[in-house]
C-alpha cells in the first residue's frame, strides 16, 4: 500500500480529477446475497483524507494509475487482489460516479470520479475478521427483503418519514410529486413494488434525510428517526443500490445467477439464489418449468445432491450453449401469488 501512496501523490493529478475504481463482489451464501465489504484500506489517498481514521464500511476501491494498469478493469482487478482474497470470475463495468461531495470532509481540491464494477463470484472459504468480510445486502437495505412478506420498516419508520417530508413541500405541486414519488419507489398506497428500483429507493431516502449518509454528509443533528440500515462510507451504499438494481434487472435476461453457483447444483438450490438476489419468494413450479423449458440446464447423469436429511435430488449444471441459442437467455420470474 506505501508504494502506491507514492505513486498517487508523484502523478499530482494536475486536472483536478481523480479517477478511481469501486469493485461490488457479489456471491450468495446460505440464501443470502452479500458484497465483500473492507474496512481500514487506503481508499482516499489522493484527496486528503487520512485512511488511519477511515473505520467504516466500503467496497474495496483504489485510485486508477495510468503508468501501472493497462485498462480500467485491469485496474480494478488489481485493487481487488490487493485488498481482498478473492479473483473474480465474471465482471461487468456498473456505473461512473462523479457527484461534487462524493468523499465528505475531504480537504483536497480534486474531484473523485469512479468508475463502479460489478463482479460476481463465490464465497468460497474466506477467513473474515473485523477489517475483511462479507457483508449481507440486506443488513444495509432491510427494507428490499420481501421473502418474509413486506418489511415493517417500511410501513413502521420509511413511510412515516417519507410522509413528513411531503409535509415539508414548499409549494403544492411539489407535494404531489413528492407523494407520487414516495408511493412509486416504496409501493405505497396500493402501487407495485418495482425490484428493480434499488437506487431510486436509496436517493430518495438520501433526498429526505433519512439515512445516516445525508446527515453524515450535511454535518446535521436531527430530532427524528432515521431508517434502519448499515452505513457505508463516502457514496459506497449508493454505489452498492445500483449494482443491486442491476443485477436484479440482468436476471431477466442474462443467465448471471449461474455465476453465482457451483458447478452442479439442484434446482431449489438454483430457486433459492434466484429469490436471494431479487428478495421476494418465486412459485416453485412455474419456476421449474421455466428452467427446464427454457433449456437453460440439463441434468447430471447418475448424480444426486448429497443434503442432510430428505430425499436426494438431481444435479444440474449450466447449459452454456443457451446463449447461442436465444438472445436474452435470462430467469423470467415473477413474485409468489402474482
Amino acid at each position: 500500500m506505501g508504494a502506491t501512496k507514492k505513486k498517487v501523490k508523484r502523478t499530482g493529478h494536475t486536472s483536478g480529477v481523480v479517477l478511481g475504481l469501486s469493485a461490488v463482489l457479489v456471491a450468495v451464501e446460505d440464501n443470502a446475497p452479500k458484497a465483500f465489504i473492507v474496512r481500514g484500506a487506503e481508499h482516499a489517498l489522493s484527496v486528503g483524507v487520512d485512511p488511519v481514521k477511515e473505520d467504516g464500511d466500503a467496497l474495496p476501491f483504489g485510485p486508477f494509475d495510468p503508468s501501472e494498469h493497462t485498462t480500467l478493469e485491469q485496474g480494478l482487478r488489481s485493487w481487488v487482489k490487493t485488498q481482498t482474497p478473492l479473483t473474480p470470475g465474471y465482471v461487468e463495468q456498473l456505473y461512473t460516479f462523479g457527484n461534487r461531495g462524493r468523499y465528505a470532509g475531504q480537504d483536497g481540491p480534486a474531484r473523485v470520479v469512479s468508475v463502479g464494477y460489478l463482479a460476481l463470484t463465490s464465497p468460497d472459504d474466506v477467513s473474515a475478521d473485523e477489517k475483511i468480510f462479507w457483508g449481507d445486502w440486506y443488513a444495509y437495505f432491510p427494507w428490499e427483503d420481501w421473502r418474509d412478506g413486506r418489511p415493517r420498516v417500511i410501513d413502521d419508520v420509511i413511510a412515516l418519514g417519507l410522509k413528513r417530508w411531503v409535509s415539508a413541500a414548499t409549494t403544492k405541486a411539489d407535494k404531489a410529486y413528492r407523494r407520487a414519488r414516495a408511493d412509486v419507489c416504496f409501493g405505497l398506497h396500493d402501487s407495485p413494488w418495482d425490484a428493480e428500483k434499488v437506487l431510486e429507493r436509496y436517493e430518495l431516502l438520501y433526498e429526505a434525510r433519512l439515512v445516516f449518509e445525508a446527515i453524515r454528509d450535511r454535518d446535521l443533528k436531527v430530532d427524528y428517526v432515521l431508517v434502519p440500515g448499515r452505513s457505508m462510507l463516502y457514496d459506497h451504499r449508493r454505489i452498492l443500490a445500483t449494482a443491486m438494481g442491476r443485477l436484479r434487472g440482468k436476471l431477466k435476461y442474462r443467465p448471471v445467477v449461474f455465476e453465482l453457483l457451483p458447478e452442479e447444483f439442484t434446482l431449489l438450490q438454483l430457486q433459492k439464489t434466484v429469490e436471494a438476489i431479487m428478495g421476494h419468494l418465486i412459485h416453485k413450479q412455474n419456476f421449474r418449468r421455466l428452467v427446464e423449458s427454457a433449456g437453460m440446464v440439463e441434468e447430471v447423469a447418475g448424480k444426486k445432491s448429497l443434503a442432510a436429511g430428505g430425499r436426494p435430488a438431481a444435479l444440474f449444471r449450466f447449459r452454456r450453449d443457451v446463449v447461442l441459442e436465444r438472445p436474452a437467455p435470462g430467469v423470467k420470474v415473477s413474485a409468489a401469488g402474482k
